[in-house]
């Protein structure tokens, strides 16, 4: 009964090493800017965890402990574990929150400059386009074109403007990109 449910929950997303590589990202003394849907991502997933999947690990855990012997009960055992993931979990969103300064990028309106939030379409020598968005290290999502405003990238890009090229250092050498539009 419990295996099942475990096996559906995303396990991979709580556990401790991805906590303190996250909270590694954020450079000591600076602000956690996260966008407003970047904020409603993190209180989701909290209230997903909080209000629902743990009300009912605890009813399953509590039932695995009633069938006596805990010491070899899988699902006591593994119940407990997952409950200890997502209790860390919760600990480190909350944090986050609490130190979480929301930025809307719609507020900024027209805007020449690449500041947190904006949408950056770039080309590099090749010819090749790419868009990235500069969002908080919370949402950055590298597969998705969000790049957290901490990235080598991201600095590169800021303060530059439509037109600007940014030089980018990398282990292969250095990227130049052409800026060809910036929204928010």
């Amino acid at each position: 009964m419990l295996n099942s449910r475990i096996a559906k929950a995303n396990v991979s997303s709580l556990t401790m090493d991805d906590d303190a590589a996250s909270s590694d990202q954020l450079p000591v003394g600076t602000k956690n800017y996260i966008t407003p849907n970047g904020y409603r991502k993190l209180k989701d997933e909290l209230d997903h965890l909080w209000k629902i999947e743990r009300p009912e690990l605890v009813k399953t855990v509590a039932w695995a402990a009633s069938n006596g012997d805990r010491s070899e009960n899988g699902d006591y055992i593994y119940g407990k574990k997952r409950l200890r993931e997502i209790d860390r979990r919760v600990r480190f969103l909350r944090k986050r929150m609490e130190i979480a300064e929301v930025v809307d990028p719609a507020k900024r309106g027209i805007c020449e400059q690449i500041f947190f939030g904006a949408t950056v379409t770039v080309c590099d020598r090749s010819g090749c386009k790419s868009i990235y968005s500069i969002v908080g290290v919370d949402e950055a999502d590298v597969s998705g074109g969000l790049i957290s405003w901490v990235a080598p990238l991201a600095k590169a890009l800021l303060k530059l403007r439509e037109g600007d090229s940014a030089v980018l250092h990398t282990p292969s050498g250095i990227q130049e990109l052409e800026i060809l539009s910036v929204t928010y």
